[in-house]
């Protein structure tokens, strides 16, 4: 079964422009030209990933984010202008896996959809299916995480950031370990989607994100998941 994609633009050169490179990989292309005809054609056709683009009429793209992330977790690439620091910002903040600048090569854009859909891909390997970190836990076999008795809901892009400290216990985690693991190497110096993942992620799975007791910081040298006896 082919991938499926929905591009949301309301700008006709790069609909057709996106469209036409996506096609030439085999992809299976959805469009929408603005935010309400967007969750329409979500809704009749789930896809696999959403070319979502900041600036639309009747809903903007930040707004359509918002409500798809209500009930699914597809991964979503944000299209910002040139410059825009904080549409992008804004954009990883309501739950966007990831953004590209406009304009943009083809090459670029196909980079992204790849990196996107093979975060999305997730898979385990290790024995244990469970794992356990205070009030935090988490179903390998499921994919699903708890914080107590309530389901925590993860983006993909968020899941794979949360495993790499699982994975890592105890150990101090760089910025640019971080970034090669979970979004690949060619996002080794993109701190800025480092730091509004985590503090994304650290909403969802701590009690009070302003002191985190799962992912804590060490200044001037990464992250890391400290051992619970500690």
């Amino acid at each position: 079964m082919s991938t499926r994609i929905l591009i949301v633009d309301d700008e006709p050169r790069y609909l057709r422009l996106l469209e036409a490179n996506l096609l030439t990989k085999e992809y299976e292309v959805f469009t929408a030209k603005d935010g309400e005809e967007a969750l329409e054609s979500f809704s009749a056709n789930p896809v696999d990933l959403i070319l979502l683009d900041v600036m639309l009429p009747r809903m903007d793209g930040f707004a359509v984010c918002q409500r798809i992330r209500q009930f699914s977790n597809v991964p979503i690439i944000m299209l910002t202008a040139k410059g825009e620091e904080h549409d992008r910002v804004l954009g990883l903040d309501v739950g966007a896996d990831d953004y590209l600048i406009k304009p943009f090569s083809a090459m670029e854009l196909l980079a992204r959809v790849r990196a996107v859909l093979r975060r999305a891909q997730v898979t385990e390997t290790g024995q244990d299916r469970f794992f356990t970190h205070g009030n935090l836990r988490i179903d390998f076999a499921r994919a699903e995480v708890w914080l107590g008795e309530q389901p925590v809901y993860l983006s993909a892009t968020e899941y794979r950031l949360l495993l790499q400290f699982t994975h890592n216990i105890g150990k101090v985690l760089s910025s640019e370990e971080l970034l090669t693991g979970v979004w690949g190497p060619e996002y080794r110096d993109d701190k800025e989607i480092l730091w509004v993942t985590i503090a994304r992620l650290r909403q969802k799975v701590e009690d009070d994100p302003h002191m985190p007791k799962h992912i804590a910081t060490r200044s001037g040298l990464g992250y890391l998941m400290t051992p619970i006896e500690e």
